[in-house]
């Protein structure tokens, strides 16, 4: 796999993220297109196959992972899989586009660790767990069980954003949006270095 570039957006549930990325995407001269993921997770009122992950049973998913058909993929929770397929990627940038990834902390370190040269992996850091929490509580998608699972992962999350190239810290999300734009399309308009970008 050879191409454009890949932008790695990682956080907890609940820092913002997903909504740092669909502004990028937005910006037509960062020339972004979503990597949509797969996952084997029960697909959750209004969201569409294709469009906000590629909805596959869990044997589907497995399979998947034994023909080595995913660049990265995780359990995040128990039987609760998600990764990234090669070949998303590769039509993304077959069009010629850079891509943008919205996903898993675990995920967004492996693809900076195989494409070290072409990654920037940006972490989105929330002002504090119990803000997550409340947020989490806001978008009532999720059990108070699911949202304590969510939490707990958080805490550890947060101990691996040291090992992204940026952190954002999402406490306004107007500043947060102006600094990951700056921050994308100072990454793009850079041509393949072996340095990652400086703090």
């Amino acid at each position: 796999m050879d191409g454009g570039k890949l932008i790695v957006f990682s956080a907890p549930s609940g820092s913002g993220k997903t909504t740092i990325v669909r502004y990028l995407l937005d910006q037509p001269e960062l020339n972004l297109a979503f990597s949509v993921s797969a996952t084997s997770r029960p697909r959750r009122p209004r969201e569409k196959h294709g469009e906000h992950y590629y909805f596959m049973t869990i044997s589907e998913f497995k399979k998947h992972i034994r023909n080595g058909d995913f660049l990265e993929w995780e359990e995040v929770y128990r039987d609760n899989f998600y990764g990234t397929l090669k070949s998303e990627v590769e039509r993304l940038w077959a069009e010629g586009k850079n891509v943008i990834f919205d996903i898993d902390v675990v995920g967004g370190l492996r693809i900076k660790k195989k494409y070290p040269d072409q990654t920037l992996a940006v972490f989105v850091k929330p002002p504090s767990v119990d803000e997550l929490k409340i947020r989490l509580k806001k978008r009532s998608t999720e059990s108070d069980e699911k949202i304590n699972m969510r939490i707990a992962k958080a805490s550890v999350e947060l101990a691996t954003a040291p090992q992204f190239d940026r952190i954002i810290k999402n406490y306004d999300l107007e500043t947060a949006l102006k600094e990951a734009r700056q921050l994308v399309a100072d990454f793009i308009s850079k041509g393949h270095t072996d340095e990652p970008p400086g703090e």
